[in-house]
């Protein structure tokens, strides 16, 4: 453990039953309660640890985990409420990267994760130091730990010796370990909120006596909703407000409770918190808004010192619809209305326009977390939550800001395969700026980021409240289509035809029908009726006609969806037809989504009860049930993908990769731009193709690299580098096609003439084979991570901006989707008769830009411009990498925030 390590603040996470328990590094003051611990262990508990009941080797355990701090060593303990309750430490011995473990757990906290958690957090400490192997001995009686060891998900062996066991476990962070460690978080997690989304006894701190309090409104709302269980108002001034009974302070009332609604002052809030802590409350929702930082800080250290789960501060507060609970803790205007629909926000006021419009739609609220700003409780806790109530089946989310997206993404790829994710895509204040610079970091906007965050996880990203609800309407209501082919039928032609645009600018497809589809069409409607796609019914239709035209269109093989655009008629009216009801009388045969649209509406998007007591989608505006539709066909395309793996890459040399990267900040502390030959070695370490190439820092040298490296035509190129040098071409820092040793030589010359003081060395290539220039790189987000780009490359990147991204690490379907989704796909796959590129080489150096990029949180950038890509293979002609110093963050780790 090193001194840095030792200096970082401890890291709160959840056991099995929801308790917060604090980890951090063992130091030299923790002996006494250490050996406290060791002492009030059973005689049987201490065998099982120790081999044997001696105290004495209790006693050398805690001096040897509170000794001075050494190479190869680290001890972690677990505290709950300032006790410590459990020790892991692992030491190595004459291999480095292979480590033997204990643990230690205080007697009647067993099966509670203690001793796993511990295990995690070592397991995390271990990989960032090169540790790739945890072995361990025990007992063969003790099943406790056997059972820890066999549960942890990673890929392990034992060898029985005796009556003892030994343990061997590879420390690699796979999809199994991963999705072990996904499982016992979100149990943990759920466990967490239950006194927040099911408390039996709530309070509120700060409800007036006079109207128009915060506070008062909550205890209001609480009140004439109907609050099922025990419900209770602190103020000293008054024994009863709204008909509940008031108490001078929380501890003072009859029952602790579970969860209390802090509405005081801003100075007031650290004081609340801590008497709630101390009286045994579970969870927070502090709405008070303003706090400054120190009143920050004591609120969150006092929920996390009392294992308290917080909402807010600043925020509208929550509500759980659940028929035996009602719980109401909101100050929106009304009650929210019962139903399945998840909602979490950050923003009060969009999360009161979601209630709102969700109560009016018919859909209603599961329960509902306004996050404010989001110190604790985030929308990763409510997807786990949604996922497991039994009751939600929509999420909708608005998110602003993001603590772990990585461990948020995994969360949401699993939740959203079950239940679809909704999200307004916040914050786009990037949105429309093109990259004005060819490399990464320029390249990389947070709305891409954010974008491929959502792609990935399969999350329906809108841009508007109304894009979110209309598209909400068409989830919850229809099935979804197998595909974006659709079919319009309209009543008025007018509104066929601008509803037809409104699908191909959404990118679904209006396909011809066969004969056959037509000839039935023909046989259902009146005399004049168009029968392409749109569907002109003319406005003689019958409400008969209508239905039963839906109904071969949802029948018809070749048909995703049917948007039906009706307008009022006189025709109609004198008839007695209703044309709306024709596509709500008998939707149980269809199999299909069908949509209306209907210019007249009052509203933007209404849900249409139907004969079987479900709902169809109704729309004021064409463009808004395209969307909605598109969205919904995305969802679909999602669902039928592939879920993609993490491939295994040959070759590659993480360890060698970190010391390259050790060494060059050793000798630059602050960071910078690496020369060629670092880049090249660290691009080896990732099988990284590049062209052949030779650094020269003289005249001389740079005839003799030139001499070396001329193919069959004797033509090179020479490349001035500085560190940070980012546009060569428009610094004219290149010169081209060089013959003969003299066109060489001036060429040097004029390159240190032009730039010197600022010239470092040149590097010298061969002419490179024609082929298509790519673009390739990555770029550390400080939220989420590392991003790679990918796109069509040389100038043109600057001037087209052609690029797709993903969040690292990429599976095989992120890299196919990079390949094919930049405009210049095509030239890839041999357009217009040409050759094909080398796609499997292509994907390989995308593999290995991941991993390089996933190994080494140091690398804050790296840009490949221009990669060339011929059917032969893959290089990289130009490769620059920007290293910065800092300490890797595993994102997987279970911790609170």
């Amino acid at each position: 453990m090193t001194d840095d390590l030792l200096g970082r603040p401890p890291v709160h996470a959840l056991l099995a039953d929801g308790t917060t328990m604090c980890i951090r590094p063992v130091v030299p003051g923790d002996h006494d309660q250490l050996q406290g611990l060791y002492e009030e262990m059973s005689p049987e508990n201490l065998r099982l640890r120790f081999f044997t009941a001696s105290r004495p080797s209790a006693a050398k355990a805690a001096e040897r985990a509170c000794a001075t701090v050494r190479p190869g060593y680290r001890a972690l303990l677990a505290e709950v409420n300032g006790q410590v309750i459990g020790l892991a430490e692992y030491g190595t011995g004459g291999d480095k990267h292979s480590a033997e473990i204990s643990i230690a757990v205080a007697d009647g906290l067993h099966r509670r994760g203690v001793g796993t958690l511990l295990v995690e957090h070592l397991i995390s400490a271990a990989r960032a130091e090169g540790i790739t192997t945890f072995t361990a001995d025990a007992l063969s009686e003790n099943h406790e730990v056997l059972r820890l060891f066999a549960d942890l998900g990673l890929r392990a062996s034992r060898r029985f010796e005796g009556p003892e066991v030994r343990w061997t476990a590879h420390l690699d962070q796979d999809d199994t370990y991963l999705s072990a460690v996904e499982a016992r978080g979100r149990a943990a997690d759920v466990a967490s909120l239950l006194p927040l989304l099911r408390p039996s006894v709530v309070a509120v701190v700060g409800a007036g006596r006079k109207a128009g309090s915060v506070g008062r409104a909550i205890l209001h709302h609480l009140h004439t909703g109907g609050f099922a269980r025990h419900l209770f108002a602190v103020n000293p001034s008054v024994t009863s407000l709204l008909s509940v009974p008031s108490y001078p302070s929380v501890a003072a009332l009859p029952k602790p409770p579970d969860l209390v609604i802090v509405a005081v002052p801003a100075d007031a809030v650290p004081a609340v918190a801590e008497e709630c802590g101390k009286a045994g409350v579970r969870a927070l929702v502090t709405v008070t808004a303003g706090l400054d930082h120190t009143q920050a800080q004591s609120l969150l250290s006092a929920c996390r010192t009392y294992g308290m789960r917080l909402v807010g501060p600043n925020c509208l507060g929550i509500s759980n619809t659940e028929p035996d609970l009602r719980l109401d803790a909101t100050f929106a205007a009304v009650h929210p209305r019962p139903g399945t629909a998840g909602v979490a926000v950050q923003s009060g006021g969009v999360g009161i326009a979601l209630l709102d419009g969700l109560s009016r739609l018919g859909i209603g609220v599961s329960s509902f977390a306004s996050l404010g700003d989001k110190y604790d409780v985030s929308g990763n806790d409510m997807l786990q939550w949604w996922e497991s109530d039994g009751r939600t089946d929509l999420a909708l989310l608005h998110l602003e800001s993001f603590g772990n997206p990585r461990a948020f993404s995994r969360t949401a790829r699993r939740v959203t395969r079950r239940i679809p994710v909704l999200t307004v895509d916040a914050g786009r204040t990037e949105a429309g700026r093109y990259a004005a610079a060819s490399h990464t970091a320029a390249a990389a906007t947070r709305t891409m980021t954010r974008g491929a965050l959502f792609t990935q996880a399969g999350i329906t990203a809108t841009r508007s409240v109304g894009e979110l609800l209309e598209t909400a309407a068409l989830l919850h209501s229809q099935p979804l289509p197998r595909g974006a082919r659709v079919a319009i039928v309209t009543n008025a032609g007018g509104a066929g035809v601008l509803t037809a645009d409104a699908c191909a600018e959404a990118g679904l497809a209006l396909p011809p029908f066969t004969p056959a589809m037509i000839d039935e069409l023909l046989g259902v409607l009146p005399d004049g009726a168009a029968v392409g796609n749109p569907v002109d019914a003319t406005a003689a239709v019958s409400e008969e006609q209508l239905t039963e035209c839906v109904d071969r269109l949802t029948r018809c093989p070749g048909i995703d969806a049917v948007v039906v655009a009706v307008v009022p008629t006189a025709v109609a009216q004198a008839t007695g037809d209703d044309l709306v009801r024709a596509l709500t009388a008998a939707p149980g045969r269809r199999a299909r989504p069908v949509i209306a649209v209907r210019l007249e509406q009052d509203l933007p998007v209404r849900l249409l009860p139907t004969a079987d007591g479900g709902t169809i989608p109704s729309y004021a505006e064409p463009q808004s049930a395209a969307r909605a539709l598109a969205h919904a066909s995305d969802r679909s395309a999602w669902l039928a993908g592939p879920v993609g793996v993490f491939p295994d890459l040959d070759g590659i040399e993480t360890a060698q990769a970190r010391t390259v990267v050790a060494e060059y900040l050793g000798a630059h502390p602050d960071g910078g731009w690496p020369d060629p030959r670092t880049c090249a070695d660290l691009l080896a370490c990732y099988g990284i193709p590049q062209i052949q190439w030779a650094w020269a820092e003289t005249e001389d040298d740079a005839v003799l690299a030139a001499d070396r490296l001329r193919g069959f035509d004797g033509r090179v190129i020479m490349k001035a580098h500085w560190p940070g040098l980012l546009h060569k071409s428009q610094q004219r820092a290149v010169h081209l096609d060089l013959r003969g040793d003299s066109q060489v030589r001036a060429a040097f010359r004029d390159l240190q003439t032009r730039f010197a003081g600022l010239m470092t060395g040149v590097v010298l290539q061969p002419l490179a084979d024609r082929g298509t220039e790519l673009f390739a790189g990555v770029v550390q987000d400080e939220v989420f991570g590392p991003l790679v780009l990918f796109g069509l490359g040389g100038t043109a990147t600057e001037v087209l901006a052609d690029q797709a991204a993903r969040l690292a690490p990429l599976t095989d379907h992120d890299v196919h989707k990079l390949i094919t989704s930049p405009r210049c796909a095509p030239l890839l796959l041999g357009a217009n008769g040409g050759p094909c590129a080398d796609l499997e080489a292509l994907e390989q150096l995308l593999f290995g830009l991941s991993r390089m990029a996933a190994d080494l949180p140091q690398l804050a950038e790296a840009d490949f411009n221009p990669v060339l890509a011929t059917p032969g293979g893959v290089t990289v002609l130009n490769a620059r990498v920007r290293l910065l110093p800092r300490h890797p963050q595993d994102p997987y780790l279970r911790r609170l925030r």
